[in-house]
């Protein structure tokens, strides 16, 4: 599909295409000219808000002698680890805080507390993802490779394991982000720098494994189980987490893909309304925002990923006055929502194509 073919922008000429890159780009710019020392303050609240969270659970876990502080405490490294992964490994690797010039808070010194290597996600990421969104054969982030998302991804006989695909996708969540990279890597047919990469990789997991599952617990001496158990259970819910946020901003109904031609001579206008497009959005309390990186505002994050997470919900508002004005979709609804729209979608498409219902996502 190319962007002139779809039928919710066919009412804009080209002069409107251009005022709506126009009116984006002074969005931006407005963001851009008013950050100052107030973002500068949130960011590092935000650090040491999740350090000190992060420390507080683990002593609650390896203090407690009932199952409820255990819970407690694993629900409370759950959230700092979601925190830690969204709103600042994600958000930072972005270069959302660059503009700050502090070296710690920068694009290409912060590591995450995940297996994966931040800076070869930023390439499959930043780059394959943002710059090509939803472009099938150039997104790699189209299904992950292990989940057809669209009916533009040709019908294969593995698709018929799809829920239990989307299970351990969803579970190892951050296994699949970091192979995504180094897969990344790959495309880049260079076989020397990959071996370099592949090091790298390694060399990332194994310190992440050592520190989750071997440092960590024992730091607990005879209670070691159940930090061991408190660090599998919270990585694993950080995973379903991200997860969602992830498939709830890109593949509910609405969100469309393209023909690799789409970008052949696209203009600035063209890329605007294909992450528009894209994307879409979902309604969270601002305390669940601030755990998914404020990823519930993806069609904001598509248009402006490097402007700070803080900003997008006034962003938002602008963006969808801007969406009423000429009339386009703005593809936002409660979480419950778009989660149940994303399985339907996923579990649909894994049925061959002959079987799938009448009405069917296209």
């Amino acid at each position: 599909m190319a962007i002139a073919d779809v039928p919710s922008y066919l009412h804009l000429s080209s002069a409107d295409v251009e005022e709506i890159a126009y009116e984006l780009d002074a969005i931006r710019q407005d963001v851009e000219d008013s950050l100052g020392a107030k973002d500068a303050a949130y960011i590092r609240r935000v650090i040491h808000f999740q350090r000190a969270l992060d420390v507080a659970a683990r002593l609650v876990i390896a203090g407690s002698r009932s199952k409820k502080g255990w819970l407690l405490g694993t629900g409370a490294l759950a959230y700092a680890k979601s925190l830690e992964n969204m709103e600042l490994g994600h958000n930072i690797s972005h270069g959302q805080w660059d503009w700050m010039n502090d070296p710690e808070i920068h694009s290409n010194t912060w590591e995450w507390d995940m297996v994966g290597h931040s800076a070869q996600w930023r390439y499959s990421h930043n780059y394959r993802h943002h710059v090509y969104s939803n472009v099938l054969g150039m997104d790699e982030d189209i299904g992950y490779r292990l989940l057809r998302v669209t009916e533009d991804q040709p019908w294969r006989w593995w698709y018929l394991a799809t829920p239990a695909r989307n299970l351990v996708l969803a579970a190892m969540f951050e296994w699949g982000i970091a192979l995504h990279g180094l897969h990344s890597e790959k495309l880049r047919g260079e076989p020397a720098v990959l071996a370099v990469e592949r090091r790298k990789f390694v060399g990332k997991a194994a310190r992440q494994l050592a520190k989750d599952y071997i440092f960590m617990p024992a730091l607990s001496l005879r209670r070691w189980r159940r930090t061991l158990a408190a660090n599998v259970a919270a990585n694993t819910l950080r995973n379903l987490w991200v997860y969602v946020n992830i498939i709830c901003g890109h593949i509910p109904d609405g969100a469309q893909t393209f023909d690799p031609a789409v970008v052949t001579d696209e203009t600035r206008g063209e890329w605007y309304l294909r992450q528009m497009l894209g994307t879409a959005n979902f309604e969270v309390s601002p305390l669940v925002a601030l755990s998914g990186g404020h990823l519930c505002y993806q069609i904001e994050h598509h248009l402006f990923p490097d402007l700070p997470s803080n900003r997008l919900p006034e962003v938002s508002v602008r963006v969808r006055q801007l969406c009423e004005k000429y009339d386009l979709p703005y593809n936002s609804a409660s979480l419950p929502r778009q989660l149940f729209r994303t399985q339907r979608i996923i579990h649909e498409l894994g049925i061959p194509d002959g079987l799938l219902p009448a009405g069917r996502r296209s």
